[in-house]
């Protein structure tokens, strides 16, 4: 696993990694985020609110990586992972439920309510504004907590997808944070996705000018290679 994400780099990256971090926060007002997915409509026939009743709901927890900042909403990997779960001939609905900018505390304020959305399986992919925003690695831990126990209750099955912290930020933040993933996946017994962002992070063919949201090419990366090898071993 490649460990080069926010790792030892010239100090003008480091800057430019920081810098970033600003753009991640001011997203939040900005444009990106998916809206979750509508109920179904008054009306709609038999056959068709059976069909929506019989499929496997995933629901994507996530920032704008998640979202899709930069990109089309159908280049995000989201609906590349439902195009093409359906494509092998599975009845799934993903629902990109990304919000520019969300830390792991903006994740717990949401958290009921995407509870109450009754998805099968819950992406939890939060965590990366904690880093950038220098957030106690404790405090994100303690909040990822709570949103995988508010998620749980609500019968979904919950998976876990991490990120790393920049390596500038110092070796007991870095070590703490990085952490906080595979012990809460071990705690929980959920399954893990150990970095959202392998084989994409720090590649300039694969990430937007800012460097850290993927292109096109970086989502489908994501989803192929780090998403869909995970989800698909729970719908077997």
């Amino acid at each position: 696993m490649s460990r080069s994400w926010f790792g030892p780099r010239p100090p003008a990256a480091a800057l430019q990694i920081f810098a970033a971090a600003a753009l991640l926060s001011a997203c939040a007002a900005g444009g990106g985020s998916a809206p979750d997915s509508a109920l179904p409509v008054v009306g709609q026939q038999p056959a068709a609110l059976a069909a929506i009743a019989s499929e496997t709901v995933i629901i994507v927890m996530g920032d704008s990586i998640t979202a899709g900042l930069g990109v089309q909403l159908e280049e995000a990997y989201p609906a590349l992972l439902e195009a093409r779960l359906r494509a092998e001939g599975h009845a799934v609905r993903v629902v990109n439920s990304g919000v520019s900018g969300e830390t792991t505390a903006g994740g717990l304020r949401r958290a009921d309510f995407i509870a109450r959305q009754k998805g099968d399986i819950v992406i939890v992919a939060l965590g990366g504004n904690d880093a950038l925003r220098g957030i106690d690695p404790a405090a994100a831990a303690v909040q990822l907590e709570s949103i995988i126990n508010i998620l749980a209750q609500s019968g979904a099955r919950v998976v876990l997808a991490g990120m790393y912290a920049p390596h500038n930020l110092g070796s007991a933040y870095v070590g703490s944070f990085d952490a906080m993933y595979p012990a809460l996946a071990k705690k929980y017994a959920l399954p893990l996705v150990p970095f959202l962002l392998e084989g994409v992070a720090l590649d300039p063919a694969l990430n937007q000018p800012d460097g850290i949201h993927p292109t096109p090419a970086g989502q489908r990366i994501i989803m192929e290679q780090n998403i869909y090898p995970v989800i698909i071993g729970l719908l077997k």
